[in-house]
């Protein structure tokens, strides 16, 4: 027993180390071995409906990005969260621009993109984007912003109270993107704003964060820290078999089929759009002149959205648009490869 709690802080440093390459991995091995991820995702135990909430599959993949975001609760302290009345004004700014920023963005560039020569690709990645845009902020982020000696307390604020508030303003994202598309993405974008949304995003983001940090309360410090080494390496692996299952959907026909003029597009416009997030957090650093551990902060708050939930929403509630994944699978590593930039050349360099 005690030679396998030794080992497990080694093999989570190895999958921190190398998460990036296991991601991409995983995304290869969706691609050529879909039948396990295909598996994973026909499995449930039912359905439940929440009174004027909608009703929601029970799938294996709920349970998984549930029990990531319980971890991304457990790991909340509220203490740190105290200290946010003395920003109450920052967090509102971060909290509004990591809805609008996205949105604005995509609506300014909407008249360039409307040009591509395919409007099916074009209503398949402004789905992708919408579903993207609406996510609230990944836990991860505040894992980021902690190595470059961020304001965690802020990060955790941004983290929480866009996760609390989900339920609201994501199906006003989701609304303002079904008018940007056409067709059935339209209709699909409305629906699922108007039907099963909240129902989804109460089950698998806000009770199972919530549920966390009672935990944690509960168990308090000393007991929880105990935990975190096996809570974190069963974040690694279920963050891992969730995008393997998730992309398993629509990698099989990128990799046998490849479109490579949409996957340029794709890549650039995600490439744009997370990038542009990035700046947001930077901008409003220097608007309020803030110190470097409020800017790390918001920087990897806005840049980092909770795309395991989209993929799992847009694999379950859009099945009849498989492509739609591609732009969030994409995302997902630009996100992780800018983020580790911004940590390397910005905030490192002032270590």
């Amino acid at each position: 027993m005690s030679e396998m709690r030794s080992a497990i802080p080694r093999i989570t440093h190895f999958i921190h180390s190398n998460f990036l390459l296991l991601l991409v991995m995983s995304y290869i091995l969706a691609g050529l071995l879909p039948q396990a991820g295909l598996a994973i995702r026909q499995l449930s135990l039912g359905s439940v409906a929440l009174p004027g909430l909608g009703q929601t599959n029970l799938s294996i993949s709920l349970f998984m990005l549930a029990f990531l975001l319980f971890n991304a609760g457990l790991g909340i302290q509220t203490k740190e969260l105290a200290n946010l009345r003395k920003q109450p004004v920052l967090l509102g700014v971060g909290f509004l621009a990591n809805i609008l920023v996205p949105v604005i963005l995509v609506f300014i560039f909407h008249g360039l993109l409307i040009k591509w020569h395919n409007p099916d690709e074009l209503q398949n990645l402004l789905v992708g984007l919408a579903l993207i845009a609406a996510m609230p902020i990944a836990g991860s982020s505040a894992a980021w912003a902690q190595n470059a000696n961020g304001n965690i307390s802020l990060s955790l604020g941004l983290v929480l109270s866009s996760t609390i508030l989900s339920p609201l303003t994501t199906p006003w994202v989701l609304h303002f993107y079904g008018m940007l598309t056409q067709g059935d993405y339209s209709e699909d974008l409305h629906q699922l704003a108007e039907q099963g949304t909240n129902a989804f995003l109460c089950l698998t983001v806000v009770m199972p964060s919530l549920f966390g940090i009672v935990v944690h309360q509960l168990l308090g410090e000393e007991k929880t820290a105990k935990l975190k080494p096996l809570i974190k390496l069963l974040n690694f692996i279920t963050l891992l078999a969730l995008n393997y299952s998730n992309a398993s959907t629509s990698l099989p026909e990128v990799f046998s089929n490849p479109d490579w003029d949409l996957l340029i597009f794709v890549f650039i416009t995600t490439i744009v759009v997370c990038a542009m997030a990035f700046f947001a957090g930077w901008f409003i650093s220097w608007i309020f002149k803030t110190n470097s551990a409020d800017q790390a902060a918001l920087m990897f708050s806005l840049g980092m959205n909770n795309n395991g939930t989209g993929l799992v929403l847009a694999s379950s509630a859009l099945s009849d648009h498989p492509a739609v994944l591609v732009p969030m699978i994409l995302y997902t590593l630009v996100q992780q490869v800018l983020a580790a930039g911004v940590d390397r050349y910005i905030f490192k360099s002032k270590d």
